[in-house]
């Protein structure tokens, strides 16, 4: 008797054995990386059947993906370096599931690959083809904007499409790459060639003549190491602009703006030690220059905005490139018919010139009229800090049927008429919108009369030149409301007297039949 419980204890011990060595060897799915899919699932003899695949993403969420003899591939673009969660569950033969469990589930953390270019400096011989090479194998390439086609399943070294010769004996582009044809491509990357004994010894990105983005990073790259050539000073840049430079290798280095980065409108240089390097940054759009304009309380406009305004300078500064949605409107009810018909949002006309050059003299700024570097930098400063002027809109318009007389229009309404004088039919005074561009209280005035004589008229008061020679200012006359003048607008004094404060440069100021 005790030898047969001992005897089947022993059976048990067997089964039982070989029943966890089953449930430890037991064949079961792989999951590696793939040269070409996203992952491989391998099978091995008795390991069962595939039942489901699924990949998830770094947040968690299922991508939609696809098995193919064995392959796992994404359908939907992946960027390189995403990792990744691949599960497979398999379904076991039903002979042997009692024992090992019907259900068998693998799951695997990957990353998909990343393509890396073994050098961005190269150094190709004469007359040969510039080529970039890779550390690995990649499917996809974009050199600027030209994609690279016929890469097969892969290379590593791949022609940029140029000639190591004449004026491309040294250079630059923007290389692109995917390992893999179901990656997105990865952000650009600067490839520079110089070939022995070029003259060129640095290039730039962007080109030096070329467009420069007020935010964007200057790269200059040199044939030698940057402490051969510069020592320990950096480059300087003219007009000095705030920013960093930084050394990207032994051979490069990139300025990035900050602020309001490189001026609008404006030529940026960089003074190297054996030669000067130029790039032209592009103007602000001039609806933008309105809209600014407007809400800073230069023009008879309001401008209201869509959405929130820029409340940063680099905002600033792409809200001047690239203007957000909004509406004008006029400030004042009643705005005059001659004042309204100048305007157009969008395009450059005289109220915008005139707005312009009353922002410049308030400032402190040369009154061209001319919105360039220092204006909008003082622009995108006011907006961004709340700085409003609060002189209110003037407008001035001289009729020229007789009686000839002059209004100014402030804020809203007619604040003075007066009679007044034009031009005589010798000299008469220019049809038209001009805006004021000198304002001076007292000087002298010289000229030449129609019938060759010249004048010279010294303490004339409150002068405001608008158009050439041509001004309103107080004048001497027996009589006023007939063209008597040489082409200017003579008022009496005291009427010219409380015109006078309500012209600065910048007031617009029409004359009209």
């Amino acid at each position: 008797m005790r030898a047969w419980i001992v005897a089947a204890f022993a059976v048990v011990l067997v089964v039982g054995g070989a029943a966890v060595a089953a449930l430890l060897a037991w064949p079961t799915a792989g999951i590696a990386s793939s040269t070409t899919g996203l992952a491989t699932v391998s099978l091995p003899g008795f390991s069962g059947d595939v039942q489901d695949v699924s990949v998830k993403g770094p947040d968690g969420k299922p991508l939609p993906i696809g098995l193919s003899h064995g392959i796992v591939w994404p359908h939907a673009r992946l960027a390189a370096g995403t990792p990744v969660k691949v599960t497979v569950e398999v379904r076991r033969p039903g002979w042997i599931g009692w024992l090992v469990g019907h259900h068998d589930e693998r799951t695997v953390r990957l990353v998909t690959p990343v393509a890396r270019i073994s050098s961005t400096l190269l150094q190709p011989k004469r007359g040969t083809a510039v080529t970039v090479r890779f550390a690995e194998p990649v499917a996809r390439v974009r050199v600027g904007r030209t994609p690279r086609r016929g890469l097969g399943s892969g290379r590593v070294a791949v022609p940029l499409g140029v000639v190591a010769s004449g004026a491309a004996s040294a250079g630059t582009r923007m290389v692109a790459v995917a390992a893999r044809r179901w990656e997105t491509l990865s952000e650009p990357v600067r490839v520079s060639w110089f070939v022995a004994g070029a003259r060129t010894r640095v290039i730039s990105y962007p080109a030096a003549g070329r467009r420069l983005l007020p935010h964007r990073a200057l790269t200059l790259t040199f044939a030698e190491p940057v402490a051969d050539v510069l020592g320990s000073r950096l480059p300087r840049l003219q007009p000095a602009t705030r920013g960093r430079w930084t050394q990207l290798d032994s051979h490069t280095l990139a300025f990035q703006p900050t602020g309001f980065g490189f001026g609008l409108g404006g030529t940026v240089r960089v003074q190297l030690p054996s030669q000067s390097l130029a790039w032209h940054v592009p103007p602000g759009s001039t609806l933008r220059l309105q809209q600014l304009l407007a809400r800073l309380g230069y023009l008879p406009l309001r401008w209201r905005h869509t959405a929130d305004p820029p409340p940063t300078p680099a905002q600033e500064v792409a809200a001047a490139v690239s203007p957000p949605q909004g509406t004008f409107s006029w400030r004042y009810p009643g705005t005059p018919s001659s004042l309204r018909t100048l305007w157009k949002p969008g395009g450059w006309n005289v109220v915008t010139q005139g707005a312009v050059m009353r922002f410049e003299d308030e400032h402190g700024m040369p009154t061209d009229g001319f919105a360039g570097p220092e204006v909008w930098r003082a622009l995108l400063r006011d907006d961004l800090t709340g700085r409003r002027s609060d002189r209110g809109y003037n407008y001035v318009f001289v009729h020229e049927t007789i009686p000839q007389s002059l209004s100014l229009w402030h804020n809203g309404r007619v604040i003075l008429t007066s009679p007044g004088n034009t031009g005589i039919a010798q000299a008469p005074t220019a049809p038209g919108t001009w805006p004021v561009f000198e304002h001076i209280s007292v000087g002298t005035m010289s000229g030449t009369n129609p019938d060759g004589t010249h004048y010279h008229d010294p303490g004339i008061k409150w002068i405001s030149y608008f158009h050439g020679g041509d001004a309103l200012h107080a004048f001497p006359r027996a009589s006023f409301g007939t063209p008597q003048s040489l082409g200017c607008v003579e008022l009496p004094e005291s009427a010219a007297g409380q015109v006078w404060p309500y012209t600065p440069i910048g007031t617009l100021v029409t004359i009209e039949s």
